[in-house]
């Protein structure tokens, strides 16, 4: 199935941003929102851990950022090594938690080992990687924690319960997280996209086709682009573009809250 082409976004690094003598951590870096992150910190002149299973990604990542002003360094990770995921983060400055992964299931079919698996990657290892993000932020007096939340961090979609469940811990997480962190000067947000023209989003047509009966064909504009307002695919460099703003100067007094990113959704 092909999806809509892709629509014009925001011109390429529009947010001002200077992360020069910077360490950034973005984990799901291989590909994706992580690796629009990853390249656009590095942009800025982070040097960028890139954190990912996938060594080959990782690799033609570090590639691709070989002409930009900061660096891309290779992380090869399985987050559920937890004790590994708070060590990588030590010394971070600044920290996306982006990592994810769906299997479209109803309740009663949804294997535990996998509801298991998802919650570990996607809120208990952004617990650990805050745990040992923050030292180093506390004592610096500065920090920026972007979480790569959801929709569904606000709203819960049928067949996706280990998804939701994940998303809408990491965004309570997320506001502890700013709560404590706000006399360090470290702030802590959530960026809540629809759904992202990434690999993850593609993997889930033929799930969706077979929980809602019906072809592959029909899933995009029946069930992922349903309530959205805008009948598109959001692009990962829109979403790399919104972690950057909450990462810049401008943004200092903007803690605990989900930037939305849903085209429409939620205003329903």
């Amino acid at each position: 199935m092909t999806s809509p082409s892709p629509q014009p976004g925001p011109r390429p690094f529009s947010v001002a941003l200077d992360l020069g003598g910077r360490v950034a951590l973005v984990t799901g870096a291989a590909s994706g929102i992580g690796r629009a992150c990853a390249l656009r910190l590095a942009a800025a002149g982070a040097e960028v851990r890139a954190v990912d299973r996938d060594a080959a990604g990782l690799a033609e990542l570090a590639e691709r950022a070989g002409d930009l002003t900061g660096t891309v360094v290779p992380h090869v990770l399985d987050l559920t090594d937890l004790d590994a995921a708070e060590r990588a983060a030590a010394g971070t400055d600044v920290l996306v938690n982006n990592a994810g992964l769906q299997l479209v299931r109803p309740l009663e079919e949804f294997p535990p080992e996998v509801f298991h698996t998802v919650l570990t990657v996607m809120l208990e290892a952004p617990f650990r990687l805050i745990r040992g993000a923050l030292p180093h932020m506390y004592e610096q007096g500065w920090g920026r924690i972007v979480n790569v939340s959801s929709v569904h961090g606000l709203r819960a979609s049928a067949f996706k319960s280990a998804y939701v469940a994940a998303k809408h811990g990491l965004e309570g997480l997320s506001k502890t997280a700013a709560l404590e962190g706000a006399p360090h000067g470290v702030t802590s947000n959530c960026v809540n996209p629809a759904y992202v023209r990434t690999p993850l989003v593609e993997k889930q047509i033929a799930d969706q086709a077979r929980a809602h009966g019906i072809p592959e064909d029909r899933v995009l504009s029946e069930v992922l682009l349903q309530d959205s307002a805008l009948q598109r695919l959001i692009e990962p460099e829109e979403v790399a573009e919104a972690v950057a703003y909450l990462c810049a100067p401008q943004s200092s007094f903007i803690t605990g809250t989900s930037l939305v990113m849903d085209g429409g959704w939620t205003a329903h």
